[in-house]
């Protein structure tokens, strides 16, 4: 299983994001990470010096982290071209009908998947699938 670290990811999305800037070939998943970058131009700032990045305090204190929130994107944007949990393609494109916006309808999941990650830390029990699902369809 891929389990990137903190830099990892942090570098991932700052190369994504250099070479967008410089119109070089993107792989397929830093194509997807360009799509929300592009949907993101407030984090710019925060993509464009890999050392400032690797260096940044985004604990729950200091704010809003950039490089969560991107990867929560990619995540979710994963989730739904596999339908993994099964179900979530279509709760997605119910979401995104009625919020008129498949980046809010996402912004909404993210919501969902939090909490599911959340109760499966504090259970100690593998992610609820069904649960995050059901979580996504009730907004």
């Amino acid at each position: 299983m891929f389990n990137p670290s903190q830099h990892d990811v942090r570098r991932f999305f700052c190369e994504a994001f250099r070479k967008y800037r410089a119109n070089e070939i993107l792989t397929p998943l830093e194509a997807i990470a360009r799509d929300w970058i592009i949907e993101h131009p407030e984090y710019d700032d925060a993509l464009k010096d890999v050392e400032q990045a690797l260096a940044a305090d985004y604990s729950v204190e200091q704010g809003h982290n950039p490089f969560l929130h991107l990867s929560m994107h990619l995540s979710i944007s994963e989730q739904i071209s596999i339908d993994q949990p099964p179900g979530i393609r279509k709760a997605f494109e119910a979401l995104a009908q009625r919020k008129g916006s498949a980046h809010d309808a996402h912004h909404e999941i993210m919501e969902c998947l939090g909490e599911m990650i959340w109760n499966s830390q504090r259970s100690g029990l593998p992610p609820d699938g069904a649960a995050y699902i059901e979580s996504i369809k009730r907004r």
